[in-house]
């Protein structure tokens, strides 16, 4: 009888060990992208991303600024280049681990490194001199917090459209990349609290 019961309470708690980190899909004028979210390494950070897209705070955003061999950024501006409203900054959480490589989603930000409030950007190279390096003003880094799994060719086609200077915003794509909808593909379940 004990048997059964450890099996079936092992049944019972795989699933939730097992539970995937959540993903957004970014629906652009270009495609759609699918970003994996790594809640683990940067809690708050991905709260935060979260609630703008559960606020439908993207949607209407564009990508303002692209640069081949570097990154894309987005989530701040509408095609008219109004900034949106934005909550409070956040704490930058750089030294979670994780590296801006190739794939990788991070928090943009100002020369201040707990600045970061809704922009974003997809890494297209490795930028290893963005990551942490010390807890200081020059050694912050920018918080990685998720990676795309679907849709690096959609980013691809970012890198393609060429880019002007907006008033004081530089590297501006000529054609509107516009996300259309951000939304929520897998509520993951909570994973349950390890033994101690």
């Amino acid at each position: 009888m004990k048997r059964w019961l450890i099996f079936l309470c092992a049944l019972l708690l795989a699933p939730a060990a097992l539970a995937a980190n959540p993903k957004v899909e970014l629906k652009t004028t270009l495609g759609s992208v699918v970003i994996e979210l790594y809640p683990e390494n940067a809690p708050k950070t991905v709260e935060n991303f979260l609630q703008y897209v559960k606020d439908g705070f993207y949607e209407g955003t564009i990508f303002h600024r692209v640069i081949p061999g570097f990154m894309a950024q987005g989530g701040g501006f509408t095609r008219n280049f109004q900034q949106k409203t934005t909550r409070p900054a956040i704490r930058n959480e750089a030294g979670n681990g994780l590296r801006n490589a190739v794939g990788t989603v991070a928090m943009a930000r100002t020369a201040d490194p707990h600045s970061a409030t809704a922009q974003f950007f997809i890494n297209v190279s490795e930028n290893d001199f963005l990551d942490f390096k010390s807890p200081d003003d020059k050694g912050y880094g920018y918080t990685v917090f998720g990676r795309v799994t679907s849709g690096m060719e959609v980013v691809q086609k970012m890198l393609q459209i060429p880019t002007a200077t907006v008033g004081p915003h530089q590297n501006v794509p000529r054609q509107h990349i516009v996300i259309e909808q951000a939304r929520l593909l897998e509520e993951p379940v909570a994973k349950p609290a390890k033994a101690k």
